[in-house]
């Protein structure tokens, strides 16, 4: 499906863009996705080729996913993966959704600087004429601080349309012009990076200590060092590892193959006597850096090697001058990365009405529905 809005941010005359609502297989291969990238308001990696591509090659369990892509001639000027998703919080009302798989961490799409409204207004007008467009339009995993979220609020009042926040959560981070010194004497109990001192002495005391980053050499084989740590652990026995489906194993493989291409991926070594014993998946896209995916020995928990990486990771962030922040991608009360990193983004959920009375409808009795719940909990904890 394509529609057409006749709007350009800046331009003196309107220029005619359009949007397609499309199987991901019926796009171009030369989508000229590494352009919007690089000039993107907000950077996120997980609508990245090198790392969306893989997603839908490998974890889509059949599911139907549709792209939404802006135009301005030529030029590709927004992109965001779409899903029908089955549920609404608890709620089982099919709607509009992005596609967000669990290895993503981010919803936000990718829209070049200054065509953040002109993007959300040709998509709601795009899915208001989509049949298959069922219920309402929901987005998660937002920040609401940035120039998109400020675009999706500017094209809703432009439509005359509601687009509140329906759920917020936070999540470390780490932000801060502090040396590393400072940074963990301002936010950590002395106490505390004693014992860390201690620990990374002791471990020692069992062989040599070694960091490492990866420099695309190897690629494969750090890996396989990756997959087999982190299912050696306790996500292996809960089957939310990596290495648990060749589904996963082959996104990995293929997603940090593409990262490492790309010169966005960031890996790191904790060895002990050439031994893996904790690793670090990292995306850099300068300003910001995200990290994916930490594994560690946990025969050795005593020594806390996930902690003794983290800690080298935080250093090698804030003495980046390249890099003003690093999205932890954790969850809400991650006791470690809590522990460790003082800053904290929110991120959050937003729905939006569609057109059409059972799709106006719908929207009404779940936005109902979210403020019984929300009055219910309060009353629970007065």
């Amino acid at each position: 499906m394509i529609a057409e809005v006749q709007d350009r941010p800046g331009a003196a005359q309107a220029t005619t863009m359009r949007i397609a609502l499309a199987d991901p297989e019926a796009l171009p291969s030369d989508l000229p996705w590494s352009d919007l990238e690089q000039f993107a308001s907000e950077p996120n990696p997980y609508f990245a080729s090198w790392f969306l591509k893989p997603a839908l090659t490998h974890l889509r369990d059949g599911r139907p996913v549709r792209l939404a892509t802006l135009w301005t001639g030529e030029r590709l000027d927004g992109l965001l993966p779409l899903a029908i998703l089955q549920n609404y919080g608890r709620m089982p009302t099919p709607h509009v959704g992005n596609w967000a798989h669990y290895q993503c961490f981010m919803g936000t799409p990718l829209i070049r600087a200054g065509y953040e409204a002109a993007f959300w207004e040709a998509l709601f007008r795009a899915l208001d004429d989509a049949e298959w467009a069922t219920g309402l339009f929901s987005i998660s995993h937002l920040d609401p601080s940035g120039p998109v979220f400020a675009g999706l609020e500017q094209a809703a009042a432009n439509l005359g349309r509601p687009c509140p926040i329906v759920h917020r959560h936070q999540r470390a981070m780490l932000r801060s012009d502090l040396s590393t010194e400072v940074y963990l004497e301002t936010n950590i109990r002395s106490k505390k990076r004693k014992e860390w001192r201690r620990l990374e002495n002791r471990l020692a005391e069992l062989g040599t200590v070694t960091f490492s980053t990866c420099t695309g050499q190897d690629l494969d084989q750090w890996h396989d060092d990756f997959v087999t740590l982190e299912a050696a652990g306790w996500k292996g026995e809960r089957g939310a590892a990596l290495g648990n489906t060749s589904q996963t194993r082959d996104f990995f493989r293929s997603m940090l193959s593409g990262a490492d291409h790309a010169g966005t991926l960031d890996l790191q070594r904790l060895c002990l006597d050439d031994r893996p014993i904790a690793m670090l998946v990292n995306f850099l896209t300068p300003p910001g850096s995200w990290s994916f995916k930490i594994a560690h020995d946990e025969s050795l928990a005593r020594f806390s090697p996930g902690v003794l990486i983290e800690l080298r990771n935080l250093a090698l962030v804030l003495n980046n001058p390249k890099l003003d922040w690093m999205d932890s991608c954790a969850v809400e009360d991650h006791p470690m990365i809590n522990s460790l990193w003082a800053e904290r983004r929110d991120i959050v959920q937003v729905s939006v009405p569609l057109s059409g009375i059972k799709r106006t409808v719908t929207w009404h009795l779940c936005r109902a529905a979210e403020t019984a719940s929300a009055t219910l909990r309060k009353k629970i904890v007065k």
